[in-house]
This record gives C-alpha cells, sequence and structure tokens, in this order.
C-alpha cells in the first residue's frame, strides 16, 4: 500500500473539505506519519476516516477531528501547548510541529511510554509525555497558550481554564457522553476572569477517563 499517497488523499479527500484550509495545519498532516501511531494491524488503516484503536480502550481521533482541532487553536511559532490525553503520541506530534513545546498527559503508563518512544524515533524533540490523570488539579504550569482535550469532557474543568494565558485558547469537545453527539467548543480567555465560547461544529468521539465524573468546580 502507497502509504504517501493515501496521506495526501485523507488531507485532500477528509480533512480539506471539513474546511480545514490552514496551510500550516494541512502541512503539519501531510508532514506527520499517521501510520507510525498506530498498531502494526492497522496501519493500513491508518488514513482512513476512523476512530482507530490504540489500546486500553482509547482510540485514534478522525483525521478530520485533528483537523479542526489544529486550525482552531492557530498556533504559532512561540506557543506553549498543554494536551490532556496524549493517546498514541500522533496529535502530540503533530502540535509539535506547529508550536514551541507541547506538554502531554496520558493516564494510561504504558500508552504514555509508548508514545514518548514514538516520538523520540520521529525525533521530535519538543514534546514531553508525563504520566498523569488529567481530571485531577496537578502541578501543571500556568499561562499555556494553547490547550487541547484530546478525547470528550462531560464539561470543561475550571482548573485547565484558569491554565491559559490571555488570548490562549481552548479546544474540547464536551457534552453528555452517554449521548449520541457531542459539541466541539473553542474558549479563548480574553481577560483574567473572561472566557469567550465559540460552538464549531457536532462530534461523537470517545471520553477521556474519569472527566465524567468531575472531582472539583466545573465551570463551562
Amino acid at each position: 500500500m502507497n502509504l504517501q499517497q493515501a496521506r495526501i488523499n485523507m488531507i485532500e479527500q477528509q480533512v480539506r473539505p471539513w474546511d480545514v484550509l490552514d496551510q500550516r495545519v494541512l502541512d503539519a498532516l501531510a508532514e506527520v506519519p499517521r501510520e507510525e501511531f498506530v498498531a502494526n494491524e492497522h496501519r493500513a488503516l491508518a488514513y482512513t476516516d476512523f476512530q482507530l484503536p490504540i489500546g486500553f480502550g482509547q482510540t485514534l481521533l478522525k483525521p478530520v477531528v485533528e483537523g479542526r482541532l489544529l486550525q482552531a487553536l492557530s498556533l504559532g511559532v512561540t506557543d506553549s501547548v498543554l494536551e490532556i490525553g496524549a493517546g498514541s503520541g500522533y496529535l502530540s506530534a503533530c502540535l509539535a510541529r506547529m508550536a514551541h513545546t507541547v506538554e502531554a498527559i496520558e493516564i494510561h503508563p504504558q500508552l504514555a511510554t509508548d508514545a514518548e518512544q514514538r516520538l523520540q524515533k520521529l525525533g521530535i524533540a519538543n514534546v514531553s509525555v508525563k504520566e498523569q490523570d488529567g481530571a485531577l488539579e496537578w502541578d501543571a504550569q500556568d499561562r499555556y497558550d494553547a490547550i487541547a482535550f484530546g478525547g470528550a469532557v462531560d464539561v470543561i474543568p475550571a482548573f485547565y481554564k484558569a491554565k491559559m494565558a490571555i488570548n490562549g485558547r481552548l479546544f474540547a469537545i464536551a457534552g453528555d457522553t452517554q449521548q449520541p453527539m457531542m459539541e466541539a467548543l473553542l474558549l479563548t480567555r480574553v481577560s483574567e476572569n473572561e472566557w469567550t465560547t465559540e460552538s464549531l461544529f457536532e462530534t461523537r468521539v470517545d471520553p477521556l477517563i474519569n472527566f465524567s465524573e468531575p472531582t472539583t468546580d466545573f465551570v463551562f
């Protein structure tokens, strides 16, 4: 199978028609080898419009959702990014292609280890992967320029809103994880105590572990 052609087809037949027109996003998707972030038995399906399994009940986001996420965050080359739910490391690699640094957290120790090894193998040095339950408050740095949730949450934790820089952006797919559709949202922090929320599209993705049972005060 010609994976390079499959990658081009993914961009031209799936991602671009979903209104992903930012050239930097398309370049990132074209340059990161998606097949390196799935199991060997799924390499031939790496560029299809499916949520491919990556182990531990988790899946890779569809390419169209990843493209819209990357475009919505409007990443700059000096931006620091926090990713919640690193999974196999593919989205981490795309974020790293567009930003200065990426801090990715992952609740499953094996997924975190595998993601880090894949990134190192590809020479992607501006990503750090940390084993961490993202549903709990932890020692995250302050003032991230962008925050990306790699799976669905019932609501967006106030903890992460407080970690955004002024003019920082946060992408999440939120809603009742028992319902057929959820809402992709882009939050922008416009001041110390003010955020705006933009509804981008409806979709359904697998929920992040532990986020369906809030352990702290949540603000939508």
